[in-house]
């Protein structure tokens, strides 16, 4: 089982297979297939305790209605791992409170009638062949409690949510690994092969393999090697309502595609947001990005049109049922994460980068621990830093990306 531990000067790791900065979900996940295969790997992460930062102020949800070739693969991995936990982890009837209540896109505009259709034919491409193609009215006929004005929309009923925090707990506990928390990452060594130690604010630990999945802050871990890494943290906020009656507790995640909004039911109450696409780049990330006091207003109003229960629950909400809070995507230039080595900096691996972090991080995660093994090549992994300069973008157009 994994140890999740405040290092003191006699328990503190100086030595280590595979060193990994960032103890979110991603970080976790990636430290758990290291273990796996055998190296003594050590995670580093500056807060109080694991997936705490980004990964708890995430929504919670997997999904496999990607146009992208390489995060459909990812997606339809993950979510088998997350399916099969228990077993993946070895440990017997560990719940993650996986819910199979689907995704649901829905737009009110007949002109994106065409592109939602194509969106569908793409997934049955990649195999994804259970996402389903919606007319408005039978859209409407199978959630009643949609608008009259929607046009159509995309389902898959597999799609869904679960806890992120015991999916991490599951991924530390099933492995070998080390995890020093409050613990940071101050400099990443280097000496003629590469790689050769991560320096922390409790000590120093040798190592040859350093993997980056700092989330929001892996940008500046790239610059401690020389590296500017293609990676743009904007803030995302959410808001839980606690308490809400009105809100149907067997729906799926809902997602309007004209104002970027979406609702899931949680708990009696239920999780609103909206992925505003004119949010700045935050070029300085915090440990606590702040909230908008008007944010769960806006989200509200923008949610009524597709779903117009939403006008009874914002006349009859109190205070102390919203209960806001924010968090981060990160993107890229294509918008898909960087996974692999650096040919620049030997021993140096990225696992960054991440929209969509929690439903993607089991096979990430498995896929870093396959190339510093070797049983991936470099090569063969098409989601490198590379690529750009490569040439070899695949590039998608799945919804609720948060850009235009």
């Amino acid at each position: 089982m994994g140890r999740i531990f405040i290092p003191t000067d006699e328990t503190f790791p100086h030595t280590a297979d595979a060193v990994v900065i960032g103890g979110g979900i991603v970080g976790v996940a990636t430290a758990f297939w290291l273990s796996r295969a055998g190296l003594n790997t050590v995670v580093v992460e500056m807060r109080d305790g694991l997936s705490t930062l980004t990964t708890s102020e995430s929504i919670e949800s997997f999904r496999a209605q990607f146009t992208e070739p390489y995060m459909s693969e990812l997606a339809v991995a993950s979510i088998e791992m997350f399916e099969n936990f228990a077993t993946v982890i070895g440990i017997p009837d560990y719940d993650i409170a996986l819910r199979h209540q689907g995704y649901l896109f829905v737009t009110d505009d007949p002109e994106m009638s065409a592109s939602v259709k194509a969106a569908v034919e793409k997934h049955h491409t990649l195999g994804v062949t259970d996402s389903e193609f919606l007319t408005g009215d039978e859209a409407r006929k199978r959630f009643p409690y949609l608008s009259d004005s929607v046009a159509a929309g995309s389902f898959r009923q597999r799609d869904g949510w679960l806890s992120a925090h015991e999916a991490t707990q599951g991924f530390a506990k099933g492995c070998d690994a080390q995890f020093l928390v409050r613990t940071k990452a101050t400099a990443v060594l280097r000496d003629g092969q590469g790689v050769c130690a991560v320096e922390t604010d409790r000590g120093t630990v040798a190592t040859r393999t350093v993997v980056n999945a700092a989330g929001p802050f892996a940008g500046e871990i790239g610059r401690m090697v020389g590296l500017y890494l293609p990676l743009e943290p904007v803030r995302r906020q959410k808001v839980f309502l606690s308490r809400q009656p009105l809100v149907p507790q067997g729906a799926p995640l809902t997602i309007d595609l004209v104002r970027d909004t979406y609702w899931r039911p949680e708990t009696g109450g239920a999780y609103v947001a909206w992925v505003d696409p004119d949010e700045p780049v935050a070029e300085r990330p915090s440990e606590h990005p702040s909230t908008n006091p008007y944010f769960a207003a806006i989200v509200l109003e923008k949610l009524i049109p597709i779903t117009p229960f939403w006008e009874k629950v914002a006349m009859n909400l109190k205070k102390a049922d919203v209960h806001p809070s924010a968090g981060y995507y990160v993107y890229t230039p294509d918008d898909q994460p960087l996974i692999g080595p650096v040919e620049e900096v030997p021993g140096f691996y990225l696992n960054c980068g991440y929209w969509a972090g929690v439903m993607l991080s089991p096979a990430a995660g498995k896929r870093i621990a396959d190339l510093v093994t070797g049983e991936i090549d470099p090569r063969d992994n098409p989601l490198r830093l590379s690529r750009y300069e490569e040439g070899i973008v695949v590039e998608g157009d799945s919804f609720l990306r948060g850009r235009r």
